[in-house]
């Protein structure tokens, strides 16, 4: 992986991060779903981090873009937490 294709990524995460903390309406929705993207016993496995599998990523992104390499864009995670929300009510 290049340490463009990295940047690039970070710099996408901290526009989606940006776009969800400035709008306080969506935190209980993100929560939610981040909580439920936490795989099972996520400690046990490296990186040892609480990260959804690649492989779902990797299928969520092909499913709603049509091709696994694009990135998550701010408005449709806001777009989707939106959703998430109007189930909740």
């Amino acid at each position: 992986m290049s340490d463009d294709s990295r940047a690039g990524r970070w710099r996408n995460a901290v526009g989606v991060v940006t776009a969800v903390a400035a709008r306080p309406r969506l935190w209980p929705a993100a929560v939610t779903v981040a909580w439920r993207l936490i795989p099972t016993r996520w400690w046990a496995r490296p990186p040892f981090l609480p990260l959804p599998s690649r492989a779902y990523v990797r299928f969520r992104k092909e499913a709603y873009y049509g091709d696994s390499q694009t990135s998550f864009r701010p408005a449709d995670v806001l777009k989707y937490l939106s959703w998430v929300r109007s189930w909740r009510s």
